[in-house]
Order: C-alpha cells, then structure tokens, then sequence
C-alpha cells in the first residue's frame, strides 16, 4: 500500500490540475494506493466537489474514501526565492508534504511547484543518504532504441568529478529499478568521444569513471542523445552537470512543438502528428526523481497539466514498490554491484 502526498497547490494550473490528476490515478492504480492532498482543504475541497460533478470523473466517485485532506495554509510561490520560503513558509504545501514522508504518514511527495524549492526542501525535511554530497533530477529522454535518463536536469550547476561519479551510481540504480534495465550502461556527456575532450571537470571524471565499477563506456556527444547509442554501443544513464542537464532538457522540451509546426505547414494531419510525437511529451513522463534524498520527492513541470500529474504519481508509486530509495542507500553504502 502506497500513500502518495500531492502538492495540491504546486503549479501554474493548481488545484485544478493537481485535483484531476489525482483522480485520474486512482482509476488507475491498485485499490490499495491512496492519495493525500495537500494545501488550503476549503479550496481543494471545492475544487473536488467541482470535478466529481463532472461526467469525466463518474467512474472514480465511487474511490472518494481513497482521497484524504491535510491542511496546509500557506504556498511557496514560482516567484519566491527558495531558500528564502523554505525558511519563511513552514505551513507551505510542500513543507508539510514532505513532512508527512518524514514522519512516516506518508511513503511519498509528489509537486508541480518550485523546482528550487522542492529541492532545498527535500535535503532539509528527508536529508541526503549518507555520503552523499549533492542530490540530482533524473530525466527521461525518448531516444530511437529506448529510452535514456539524464542526470543530472537541473539541481546542480556547478559540479566536481566525484559528483558526477555519485550521479552515475544513482542513475544505474534508477535504470534497473524504474526502466527495468540490466547491468545500464553509463555514457558521461561531452564534446568528443575522446577521454581528453571537455572541460577539466569531465576529463577527471572520466577518468574516476573508469575505475568506479559501473558499466562505462566513455564520453558521448549531444548527438548520441536521440540514438541512445554512441559509436560502442547503446548506453542508458547520461551523466552532466545540471547546467548543462537543463539546458539539454528545454532544448528536448522544444523539438516536438517546433517539428508539429513544420509538418502542419506541409498539411500532416494533427492527430497523426500527436501519436507520432506522443513520446516527446513531457506530461508523457509525469515527474522526475529526485535521486539521492532519503525518500520519494518527485518533481513534475511547472505546467503540468492533469495527465502530467497522473503520470508523476505513477511514478512515485513505482518508486515505492521497487524500494528504489533503499536500494541507492544500499548502493551508496556498499558500493557498485553489491545488492
């Protein structure tokens, strides 16, 4: 049994989208999973009695007892600078979220709100496992052969060499648990397969990368990235900073509205264009873990959209019933391969 807590006031669409996402995962997942949603309960509260009326939700009414409320007066906004309003807004929807896993009153934290602040938020309430010096976002990015996870997409801008080896242990341990894959193979993203190509925090970390015990198989290009392979074979984890995480990120954001432009221009039917590009949608995914907390706190876009929010706690629950959290503190602790 999963108890998954939602930001319910986390996002440009909120309550709306975080209350309908909410019920479209229950008519989706186990009987036995429930959602707690969390924010302002008079404001949420009409917002579910609002989409219960509605015919699109008919066959979840029945799942109601499976919802529950847990006040949470204030809202740390996208315009509020994190540190500041983890510090200022105890009360905020996030902070009790994540209090709940902390507590053991709940197995996880779902939010659309502040990327930063989630963040900053997560290492206070659920802290870092141990040894640990930084945690990271983990995406998925569709590739031609399967898909690849990036990390780290956002948390860190600046990172030394022995965090990118951190973030390639996480990374193996999110393709096993949550792909599905085995023995991944880990690329470290540069500009040149070379091991001397890059800056002089990618050539050190190639090197510790090498020795580190993991599935390595060298520097890849931004170009290897839609393949999913480079010139010596497929890879599955990706490792960069965050700057450079993100910027690949938006980048991948903007390809599919760009190419559904193109082909509209030339007349291909827009339904077509949507299955076609289907996995190019980043509400396709849901949410991103973020990797290194003692804990589940998954990060969705800041423009989820219902779907978006089914997906992000989808994969909260997935991460649960994996043990995903424990087996990277088992990493962590005992080194690549132990078990």
């Amino acid at each position: 049994m999963a108890r998954i807590a939602l930001d319910a006031m986390g996002g440009d669409f909120a309550p709306q989208a975080t209350v309908a996402g909410a019920l479209l995962a229950l008519a989706e997942l186990d009987p036995a999973h429930s959602i707690q949603l969390v924010g302002r309960t008079a404001v949420i509260s009409e917002q579910l009695h609002a989409l219960l009326a509605d015919p699109q939700f008919a066959s979840v009414r029945a799942q109601r007892s499976r919802l529950s409320f847990v006040e949470a007066p204030d809202v740390i906004e996208m315009t509020d600078k994190p540190s500041a309003a983890v510090r200022g807004k105890p009360n905020s929807s996030m902070l009790v979220g994540l209090k709940l896993q902390a507590d053991g009153n709940s197995d996880a934290f779902v939010s659309a709100g502040s990327t930063g602040a989630q963040m900053a938020a997560s290492m206070l309430v659920l802290r870092l496992h141990a040894g640990l010096k930084r945690p990271a976002i983990v995406t998925n990015f569709p590739a031609a052969q399967k898909s690849v996870c990036v990390l780290d997409s956002g948390a860190n801008v600046d990172c030394g060499p022995d965090e990118l080896v951190q973030f390639a242990k996480l990374g193996v341990v999110y393709a096993e648990d949550i792909l599905g894959r085995s023995n991944p193979a880990v690329g470290l993203l540069s500009i040149g397969e070379e091991a001397e190509k890059g800056n002089a925090v990618v050539k050190e970390a190639h090197q510790l990368l090498q020795s580190a015990g993991l599935n390595f198989v060298g520097n890849v290009e931004g170009r290897d990235l839609p393949n999913g392979a480079c010139d010596r074979g497929a890879f599955d984890v990706v490792v960069c900073d965050g700057f450079v995480g993100n910027v690949v990120l938006k980048f991948y954001e903007a390809i599919a509205p760009f190419i559904m432009r193109l082909l509209a221009q030339a007349g291909v039917d827009q339904e077509t264009m949507k299955s076609a590009l289907k996995q190019l949608d980043y509400s396709e995914h849901g949410g991103a873990p973020l990797l290194g907390v003692n804990g589940v706190s998954i990060i969705s876009h800041g423009k989820s959209s219902p779907r978006a929010i089914k997906n992000a706690i989808k994969v909260a629950v997935q991460a649960i019933d994996t043990r995903m959290d424990e087996h990277i503190g088992r990493r962590l602790q005992e080194g690549v391969g132990a078990e």
